[in-house]
Protein backbone atom coordinates (compact mmCIF):
# COMPACT_ATOMS: atom_id res chain seq x y z
CA UNK A 1 0.00 0.00 0.00
CA UNK A 2 2.87 2.64 0.96
CA UNK A 3 4.36 2.01 -2.98
CA UNK A 4 0.83 2.15 -4.66
CA UNK A 5 0.68 5.74 -2.59
CA UNK A 6 4.30 6.74 -3.39
CA UNK A 7 3.47 5.75 -6.88
CA UNK A 8 -0.04 7.23 -7.36
CA UNK A 9 0.79 10.67 -5.64
CA UNK A 10 3.16 11.40 -8.50
CA UNK A 11 -0.13 11.49 -11.02
CA UNK A 12 -2.94 12.95 -9.20
CA UNK A 13 -2.46 14.30 -5.45
CA UNK A 14 1.27 15.57 -6.11
CA UNK A 15 1.27 16.17 -10.04
CA UNK A 16 4.65 18.16 -10.65
CA UNK A 17 2.90 20.04 -13.39
CA UNK A 18 -1.08 20.36 -12.80
CA UNK A 19 -0.82 20.53 -8.86
CA UNK A 20 2.94 21.37 -7.85
CA UNK A 21 3.29 23.60 -10.78
CA UNK A 22 6.97 22.94 -11.79
CA UNK A 23 8.46 22.42 -15.25
CA UNK A 24 6.49 24.83 -16.81
CA UNK A 25 8.96 25.70 -19.40
CA UNK A 26 9.11 22.55 -21.18
CA UNK A 27 5.13 21.83 -20.49
CA UNK A 28 4.20 24.67 -22.99
CA UNK A 29 7.01 24.45 -25.27
CA UNK A 30 6.65 20.61 -26.09
CA UNK A 31 2.92 20.45 -25.63
CA UNK A 32 1.37 21.47 -29.36
CA UNK A 33 2.19 17.80 -30.81
CA UNK A 34 1.15 14.77 -28.73
CA UNK A 35 4.28 13.02 -30.54
CA UNK A 36 6.61 15.77 -28.92
CA UNK A 37 4.52 15.36 -25.67
CA UNK A 38 5.47 11.91 -25.09
CA UNK A 39 8.97 11.80 -26.21
CA UNK A 40 9.74 14.58 -23.84
CA UNK A 41 7.78 12.39 -21.35
CA UNK A 42 9.17 9.67 -21.66
CA UNK A 43 12.89 11.35 -21.75
CA UNK A 44 11.88 13.06 -18.47
CA UNK A 45 10.43 10.04 -16.81
CA UNK A 46 14.19 7.98 -17.55
CA UNK A 47 16.09 11.07 -15.95
CA UNK A 48 14.07 11.10 -12.96
CA UNK A 49 14.24 7.48 -12.02
CA UNK A 50 17.26 6.75 -12.90
CA UNK A 51 18.90 9.78 -11.56
CA UNK A 52 16.57 8.92 -8.25
CA UNK A 53 17.99 5.58 -8.31
CA UNK A 54 21.88 7.13 -8.07
CA UNK A 55 21.43 9.97 -5.71
CA UNK A 56 19.53 7.96 -3.32
CA UNK A 57 22.34 5.40 -3.31
CA UNK A 58 24.95 7.84 -2.84
CA UNK A 59 22.96 9.73 -0.35
CA UNK A 60 25.78 8.81 2.56
CA UNK A 61 28.68 9.40 0.29
CA UNK A 62 28.39 12.88 -1.40
CA UNK A 63 28.72 15.86 0.97
CA UNK A 64 26.16 17.98 2.06
CA UNK A 65 28.03 21.05 1.27
CA UNK A 66 27.95 19.88 -2.39
CA UNK A 67 25.21 18.29 -2.81
CA UNK A 68 23.38 20.22 -5.60
CA UNK A 69 26.07 20.67 -7.79
CA UNK A 70 26.90 16.85 -7.44
CA UNK A 71 23.07 16.65 -8.03
CA UNK A 72 23.32 18.05 -11.20
CA UNK A 73 26.62 16.50 -12.63
CA UNK A 74 24.97 13.14 -12.05
CA UNK A 75 21.79 14.44 -13.94
CA UNK A 76 23.83 16.37 -16.96
CA UNK A 77 25.50 12.57 -17.19
CA UNK A 78 22.11 10.80 -17.68
CA UNK A 79 20.45 13.67 -19.50
CA UNK A 80 23.58 13.11 -22.25
CA UNK A 81 22.73 9.80 -22.50
CA UNK A 82 19.22 10.23 -23.36
CA UNK A 83 20.01 12.45 -25.98
CA UNK A 84 22.44 10.21 -27.70
CA UNK A 85 20.17 7.24 -27.75
CA UNK A 86 17.09 9.93 -29.20
CA UNK A 87 19.40 11.13 -31.84
CA UNK A 88 20.52 7.39 -32.83
CA UNK A 89 16.99 5.83 -32.51
CA UNK A 90 14.72 8.84 -33.27
CA UNK A 91 16.17 11.52 -34.83
CA UNK A 92 13.12 13.56 -35.94
CA UNK A 93 11.76 13.62 -32.23
CA UNK A 94 15.70 14.81 -31.48
CA UNK A 95 15.08 17.57 -34.25
CA UNK A 96 11.54 18.43 -32.80
CA UNK A 97 12.42 18.87 -29.18
CA UNK A 98 15.25 20.70 -30.07
CA UNK A 99 16.86 22.67 -27.08
CA UNK A 100 14.31 21.00 -24.70
CA UNK A 101 15.79 17.59 -24.75
CA UNK A 102 19.62 18.96 -23.29
CA UNK A 103 17.30 21.46 -21.08
CA UNK A 104 16.42 18.42 -19.05
CA UNK A 105 19.56 18.88 -16.75
CA UNK A 106 17.84 22.03 -15.46
CA UNK A 107 14.36 21.18 -15.26
CA UNK A 108 13.01 21.39 -11.40
CA UNK A 109 11.14 18.62 -11.08
CA UNK A 110 14.07 16.02 -11.64
CA UNK A 111 16.22 18.27 -9.12
CA UNK A 112 13.20 18.77 -6.67
CA UNK A 113 12.70 15.34 -6.24
CA UNK A 114 16.42 14.74 -5.99
CA UNK A 115 16.60 16.94 -2.87
CA UNK A 116 13.53 16.36 -1.76
CA UNK A 117 13.07 12.74 -1.90
CA UNK A 118 15.78 10.91 -3.45
CA UNK A 119 18.44 12.38 -1.00
CA UNK A 120 16.29 10.64 2.39
CA UNK A 121 14.77 7.20 1.14
CA UNK A 122 16.04 4.09 -0.15
CA UNK A 123 16.98 3.33 -3.38
CA UNK A 124 13.69 1.27 -4.15
CA UNK A 125 10.81 3.98 -2.83
CA UNK A 126 13.29 6.97 -4.65
CA UNK A 127 12.51 4.68 -7.60
CA UNK A 128 8.90 4.31 -7.65
CA UNK A 129 8.48 7.74 -6.35
CA UNK A 130 10.98 8.88 -9.92
CA UNK A 131 8.51 6.84 -11.88
CA UNK A 132 5.05 8.36 -10.66
CA UNK A 133 6.34 12.06 -10.68
CA UNK A 134 7.57 10.72 -14.33
CA UNK A 135 3.84 9.39 -15.27
CA UNK A 136 2.48 12.25 -13.98
CA UNK A 137 4.36 14.47 -15.91
CA UNK A 138 4.27 12.67 -18.93
CA UNK A 139 0.20 12.21 -18.32
CA UNK A 140 -0.24 16.22 -17.96
CA UNK A 141 2.01 16.83 -21.24
CA UNK A 142 -0.63 14.63 -23.04
CA UNK A 143 -3.36 16.19 -21.67
CA UNK A 144 -2.15 19.34 -22.99
CA UNK A 145 -0.68 18.33 -26.11
CA UNK A 146 -4.04 16.72 -27.19
CA UNK A 147 -5.95 19.72 -26.48
CA UNK A 148 -4.10 21.92 -28.21
CA UNK A 149 -3.12 20.02 -30.85
CA UNK A 150 -6.39 18.76 -31.89
CA UNK A 151 -7.79 22.65 -31.96
CA UNK A 152 -4.81 24.01 -33.42
CA UNK A 153 -3.80 21.68 -36.05
CA UNK A 154 -6.68 19.40 -36.50
CA UNK A 155 -4.95 16.74 -36.28
CA UNK A 156 -4.31 13.93 -33.65
CA UNK A 157 -0.63 12.60 -33.46
CA UNK A 158 -0.35 13.76 -36.95
CA UNK A 159 -3.54 11.84 -38.62
CA UNK A 160 -5.79 14.40 -39.59
CA UNK A 161 -9.55 14.90 -38.23
CA UNK A 162 -11.90 15.84 -40.69
CA UNK A 163 -13.81 18.52 -39.13
CA UNK A 164 -11.39 19.91 -37.41
CA UNK A 165 -8.72 20.45 -40.03
CA UNK A 166 -10.35 23.15 -41.99
CA UNK A 167 -11.69 24.99 -38.92
CA UNK A 168 -8.85 24.76 -36.62
CA UNK A 169 -7.93 27.77 -34.11
CA UNK A 170 -4.19 28.56 -34.46
CA UNK A 171 -4.04 30.33 -31.05
CA UNK A 172 -3.79 27.39 -29.53
CA UNK A 173 -0.73 26.15 -30.96
CA UNK A 174 0.90 29.13 -29.63
CA UNK A 175 1.65 30.45 -26.21
CA UNK A 176 -1.82 32.17 -25.18
CA UNK A 177 -3.30 29.20 -26.37
CA UNK A 178 -0.58 27.21 -24.25
CA UNK A 179 -1.60 29.04 -21.16
CA UNK A 180 -5.06 28.60 -21.95
CA UNK A 181 -5.27 24.80 -21.94
CA UNK A 182 -2.87 24.92 -18.71
CA UNK A 183 -4.92 27.06 -16.85
CA UNK A 184 -8.36 24.88 -17.65
CA UNK A 185 -6.47 22.07 -16.31
CA UNK A 186 -5.20 23.32 -13.53
CA UNK A 187 -8.50 24.34 -12.71
CA UNK A 188 -10.05 21.61 -13.72
CA UNK A 189 -7.60 19.26 -10.92
CA UNK A 190 -8.22 21.92 -8.30
CA UNK A 191 -12.19 21.56 -9.02
CA UNK A 192 -12.10 17.54 -8.47
CA UNK A 193 -9.08 17.36 -5.93
CA UNK A 194 -10.40 15.64 -2.84
CA UNK A 195 -7.57 17.64 -1.24
CA UNK A 196 -9.07 21.49 -0.68
CA UNK A 197 -7.04 23.68 1.07
CA UNK A 198 -7.43 25.49 4.22
CA UNK A 199 -9.18 27.99 4.79
CA UNK A 200 -7.29 30.72 6.52
CA UNK A 201 -8.56 32.17 9.94
CA UNK A 202 -8.55 35.52 10.54
CA UNK A 203 -9.74 35.17 14.04
CA UNK A 204 -7.21 35.31 17.72
CA UNK A 205 -6.29 31.44 16.81
CA UNK A 206 -5.28 32.31 13.48
CA UNK A 207 -2.24 34.66 14.22
CA UNK A 208 0.90 33.97 14.31
CA UNK A 209 1.24 36.24 17.51
CA UNK A 210 -1.77 34.36 19.43
CA UNK A 211 0.83 32.18 22.02
CA UNK A 212 2.39 35.52 23.02
CA UNK A 213 -0.36 37.49 23.75
CA UNK A 214 -2.17 34.86 25.08
CA UNK A 215 1.24 34.72 27.95
CA UNK A 216 0.66 38.38 28.42
CA UNK A 217 -2.78 38.46 28.77
CA UNK A 218 -2.51 35.61 31.80
CA UNK A 219 0.42 37.61 33.00
CA UNK A 220 -1.73 40.53 33.46
CA UNK A 221 -4.38 38.85 35.13
CA UNK A 222 -1.81 37.32 37.37
CA UNK A 223 -0.85 40.47 38.20
CA UNK A 224 -4.22 42.29 38.81
CA UNK A 225 -5.53 39.16 41.00
CA UNK A 226 -1.97 39.28 42.98
CA UNK A 227 -2.58 43.69 43.06
CA UNK A 228 -6.24 43.16 44.53
CA UNK A 229 -4.85 40.59 47.06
Amino acid sequence: MKTLNNFSKGIIKENPVLVLVLGTCPTLATSTSVLNALGMGAAATCVLVFSNILISALRNVIPDKVRIPCYIVLIAGLVTAVQMLVKAYAPELNESLGIYLPLIVVNCIILGRAEMYASKNNVFDSAVDGFGMGIGFTLALFLMAAIRETFGHGTFCGMEIPVLKNNNISIMTMAPGGFFVFGLLIAAVNKFSKHKPKKNSFGCEGCPQFAVCAKSELSSCNDAAEEDE
